[in-house]
């Protein structure tokens, strides 16, 4: 099965590299690298075009600003049956693709999941947001979905069956960043289930946290998740309409 790792890229000169040097690691062989410049400013592009030279890479154009306008060109341009999003400044281990490959090959599953790493963090941070997360952020899952309000996916840390995605419409270009990952997990569980692996750990950087503040963010995050995940269930009728692997 192929997978598509989008990457939208926004002015990351300082983490882009590393972030494609570690997905081209990994163990997984059957996949593609599909990088979005959404609009940069600075040196992304360049840096990207580097690494054309491996067929398993391709540098996609996107002009409109915003995460999901880059996610949508992403989509677009995917060959995968499964869409791999991931962050700029997201570090996967080798075994990334592995570990969550195998999930979709029961026709029910239509995304996978799993916590950050905050590298770059103090101890204490990086110690009770992974805690909170393979805790906390699991069981809102299993309980959305349950109560067919919706599910939780980490944005850059998230496995998407493309075919579910294109029959939820795709990406809600309308929202910028904050609750995008709550939304598209809303717009795909009706068709599936969606899966949080505990041991699917993603490093990433804790920068918005740093530049925003850890209150602000958090809160920014958590209201924008709850005012979505309150919102109206979905049908029994979309939910028996199970999403077939291609």
């Amino acid at each position: 099965m192929k997978i598509s790792v989008v990457i939208p890229a926004y002015n990351e000169e300082k983490y882009i590299a590393k972030t494609i040097d570690a997905v081209l690691a990994q163990e997984y062989s059957d996949f593609e690298v599909v990088v979005v410049n959404n609009n940069s400013s600075d040196n992304t592009a360049n840096i990207v075009r580097l690494y054309l030279g491996d067929e398993r890479v391709r540098l996609v154009e996107e002009s409109r600003q915003g995460l999901l306008f880059a996610r949508s060109a992403g989509l677009a341009a995917a060959t995968g049956a499964v869409l791999a999003q991931l962050d700029a400044d997201c570090l996967p281990n080798k075994h990334w693709l592995s570990i969550a490959s195998p999930y979709f090959k029961d026709p029910h599953v239509v995304g996978v999941t799993g916590p950050y790493d905050y590298y770059d963090g103090s101890w204490y941070f990086k110690f009770f947001a992974l805690a909170s997360q393979k805790t906390l952020y699991r069981f809102f899952s299993w309980y959305l979905q349950k109560k067919k309000r919706g599910a939780l996916l980490i944005g850059g840390n998230a496995f998407i069956r493309k075919t579910a995605l294109e029959k939820a419409g795709g990406y809600n270009t309308a929202l910028q960043f904050y609750a995008e990952d709550t939304d598209t997990a809303k717009r795909i569980v009706p068709f599936g289930k969606i899966v949080f692996d505990t041991g699917l750990v993603m490093k990433t950087s804790h920068r918005r946290f740093a530049t925003q503040g850890f209150f602000t963010t958090s809160m920014n995050y958590y209201k924008a998740f709850f005012s979505l995940a309150i919102g109206r269930t979905y049908s029994s009728e979309q939910s028996a309409e199970i999403v077939h692997p291609r």
